[in-house]
């Protein structure tokens, strides 16, 4: 066993302080956790929940169905029993679960069990998918909440998690792009172009009028 009363002072300040650094870097090595929902458009969910302090990242994805390494051609088309969604990957000592449920909530329409907003059919519905009994709890509390605080019925399921597959490469971090792309307003930024879409799906404007001043997202 070493001795550090042996040690002469140098090497004795060396040990402290590799110690210490050891001890640091199993700090930030602290566990991540993830929570996987669907909220319609993933560009729209990955752009809120990016903006929030303790989040890491968020990726765009599909989840919830049996269709192996889907594309985003075959999502629109339907019949994959997939979602898109999204995996926010956070930081618990900086934001918790259960806070980010309640975002979540607040973000949608979790009343519209046919799509989200000018978004319709199976693959834009809300959902949150969960991996174990404390995550379902989490949830369930999360939504059980959310309806008694709309005084109307939340139809998002909860739901057991299967694969998440990354959506294609274009997708991740579409609100803020910057490459040119060719939309229904002409060639725009991508960026530009998000936000154009954003605003003439009336997602903001809708939860608005659903949540007050209770959307966490809403402009």
């Amino acid at each position: 066993m070493l001795n550090i009363q042996h040690l002469k002072p140098a090497v004795l300040a060396l040990t402290i302080g590799l110690g210490l650094a050891a001890q640091g870097g199993m700090a930030e090595a602290a566990p991540k956790e993830e929570l996987i929902v669907a909220g319609g458009c993933f560009w729209c969910v990955e752009s809120d929940f990016e903006s929030v302090p303790g989040v890491i990242e968020a990726v765009s994805g599909y989840t919830g169905g049996d269709v192996k390494n889907p594309t985003y051609k075959q999502i629109g088309k339907g019949g994959t029993g997939h979602y898109e969604a999204v995996s926010i990957t956070f930081d618990p000592a900086k934001v918790s679960r259960d806070q980010l449920l309640n975002m979540f909530f607040r973000s949608v329409d979790p009343t519209d069990a046919s799509g989200q907003f000018c978004d319709r059919g199976a693959s834009y519905r809300t959902a949150v998918f969960v991996s174990n009994p404390a995550e379902k709890a989490a949830a369930e509390k999360a939504k059980k909440e959310a309806q008694s605080a709309l005084g109307q019925k939340v139809v998002t399921p909860i739901l057991d998690a299967k694969t998440f597959y990354e959506a294609e490469k274009y997708h991740q971090d579409y609100y803020k792009g910057s490459k040119i792309v060719i939309t229904r307003f002409g060639p725009l930024k991508q960026a530009k172009a998000y936000k154009k879409y954003r605003d003439a799906c009336g997602r903001d404007q809708r939860v608005k009028a659903l949540w007050g001043d209770a959307a966490p997202f809403a402009k």
